[in-house]
C-alpha cells in the first residue's frame, strides 16, 4: 500500500473512530435523574423511554456507519474501483456518460447497503418507540420518487461538472460552481411548491382561532405572511416539527399537522414567531451565501486533485479519468468536510439562538415557546442531555435545556 493510500485510510478510520468516541460519551453522558426543568412536564416512564430510544439509536448509528465503512475498505482493497472502470469503459460510451454510469453504478451500489438500514430504522426502531406510521408501499414510493429526483436533478449537474472538468482547463471550477450554485438556488425557489409536494400533501390552515393569532402576530412585526401550511407529517411519522423554507414569494411556513394537534394556540404562535425570526435575522440568506462558498471550495480543491497521479495510485486505478477522480476526491474529501459540518453546524445553532430571541422579543408570552420547547421534546423523546463533544460534532441545534435558559434570559416582548 502506498503512503498516500496509508495517509487517506489513517483519515477515514480517525473520522470514524472520533464519531464512534463521540456517540460512546453520548450514551455514557444519559443522567437517569429528571432535569429539574422538565418535572411535572417529562413522565418517568417516558423519560426511561427517552434515555432507552437515544441508546438504540446510538448502537444502531455506530453499526450502520461501521459497516458502510467496512464496505467501502473491502471494496478498495479489493480493487474495486479499478475493475468497475475497466467494465464501464468497456461499453464503449462518451466519458460524460462513462462518468454517469459509473458514479451511477456505485450510487446505487450504496443504496443496496444503506437500504437494509434503513428499512430496520424504519419498520423496527422507530415503530418499537411508537414513531412510525409509514407503511412499507409509501417507504417504497417514497424511494423511488428519491431516485428519480436524483436522476432528474442531480445527473444533469453530474454531467456539466464532468463536462467542465473535461473541457474548461484551468477555469473548470468556476464553471462547475457557476453551475451547482444555479441548481442550488434554483432548488430553493421550486423545492417548497414543485418537490415536496410530490413527498407530503400542503394544505393551507383552516380559518379559525389559530389562523387569526398566526396573522395578527405577523402583521405585528411585518411579516409578509401569504398562507400558512398544514403538513401531513403524520402518515410517516407521530413527531412533531415545524419549518421556514425557500425565499422570495416562495417561501413556505409549514406546521406538521401532529405539532398542531399537541400544542395550545400561543405556543403554536410562538413556534411560527421563531420561523419568522429565521427570515427576519436573515438565515435563509446566511445559509444560501455558506452553502454556495463551501461549493467554491470544493471544486477549487477537485480542481487541484481531480488528475493527481497519487490520488489513482492510492486507490489502485490505472488510468485517470475526470470522473473516477471526482469520486475519489469525494472520498478524500471526508476530512475537510467533517471540518466544515463541524463549523456550519455551530453557524446553525447560533441562527436558532438568535430565531429564539427573536420569538422570546416579539411575543406576548415568551413563556410559550418554553412550554412548547418542552413538549417537542416529550413528543419527540429527545435527549435531555447531550455530551458536550456530540453536540459540537452533531447538532445543528441547541440542547433543549440550553434554548429553554437563554429564553429565559432573553427580555420579553414590550
Amino acid at each position: 500500500m502506498s503512503p498516500y493510500a496509508l495517509f487517506f485510510l489513517a483519515a477515514l478510520l480517525l473520522i470514524h473512530a472520533v464519531d464512534v468516541f463521540s456517540r460512546w460519551l453520548n450514551s455514557r453522558s444519559l443522567d437517569p435523574r429528571l432535569p429539574e426543568e422538565f418535572q411535572g412536564v417529562f413522565g418517568a416512564e417516558a423519560y426511561r423511554r427517552s434515555q432507552e430510544y437515544e441508546r438504540t439509536k446510538t448502537r444502531f448509528d455506530v453499526l450502520q456507519s461501521s459497516a458502510g465503512l467496512a464496505v467501502l475498505l473491502v471494496f478498495w482493497f479489493v480493487g474495486g474501483f479499478e475493475r468497475l472502470d475497466a467494465w464501464v469503459r468497456g461499453w464503449a460510451l462518451s466519458e460524460v456518460l462513462t462518468g454517469l454510469s459509473y458514479i451511477g453504478l456505485l450510487f446505487l451500489a450504496n443504496e443496496a447497503v444503506s437500504l437494509p438500514f434503513e428499512v430496520y430504522r424504519t419498520f423496527v426502531i422507530e415503530e418499537r418507540f411508537g414513531f412510525n406510521k409509514t407503511s412499507p408501499r409509501l417507504f417504497a414510493a417514497d424511494r423511488l420518487k428519491s431516485y428519480g429526483l436524483a436522476a432528474l436533478i442531480g445527473g444533469p449537474l453530474l454531467a456539466l461538472i464532468l463536462f467542465f472538468f473535461g473541457w474548461a482547463g484551468d477555469a473548470a471550477w468556476a464553471w462547475a460552481w457557476g453551475a451547482a450554485a444555479v441548481f442550488r438556488v434554483l432548488l430553493q425557489l421550486v423545492g417548497p411548491t414543485w418537490i415536496m409536494p410530490l413527498f407530503n400533501k400542503f394544505t393551507p390552515l383552516p380559518d379559525g382561532e389559530l389562523r387569526d393569532a398566526i396573522f395578527r402576530y405577523a402583521a405585528s412585526v411585518g411579516f409578509p405572511l401569504r398562507n400558512i401550511f398544514v403538513m401531513d407529517g403524520s402518515k410517516r411519522s407521530s413527531k412533531t416539527n415545524a419549518f421556514f423554507s425557500g425565499f422570495g414569494k416562495n417561501k413556505r411556513i409549514a406546521l406538521f399537522d401532529t405539532l398542531i394537534d399537541k400544542h395550545a394556540v400561543e405556543e403554536l404562535v410562538a413556534v411560527i414567531a421563531h420561523e419568522i425570526g429565521h427570515y427576519k435575522r436573515g438565515h435563509v440568506w446566511k445559509g444560501m451565501a455558506l452553502s454556495l462558498a463551501n461549493y467554491g471550495l470544493l471544486f477549487y480543491l477537485l480542481s487541484l486533485f481531480v488528475r493527481a497521479p497519487v490520488l489513482f495510485e492510492a486507490f489502485g486505478v490505472t488510468r485517470a479519468s475526470v470522473y473516477v477522480g471526482l469520486l475519489l476526491f469525494g472520498i478524500c474529501y471526508a476530512p475537510v468536510s467533517f471540518l466544515l459540518a463541524i463549523a456550519t453546524q455551530a453557524f446553525s445553532r447560533r441562527n436558532e439562538y438568535q430565531a429564539d430571541r427573536y420569538a422570546a422579543e416579539t411575543v406576548a408570552d415568551r413563556n410559550a415557546l418554553v412550554r412548547a420547547l418542552k413538549t417537542l421534546s416529550v413528543s419527540n423523546l429527545s435527549n435531555l442531555t447531550p455530551h458536550p463533544l456530540f453536540v459540537f460534532l452533531h447538532y445543528t441545534h441547541p440542547p433543549v435545556l440550553r434554548r429553554i435558559a437563554a429564553l429565559r434570559a432573553a427580555p420579553s416582548a414590550g
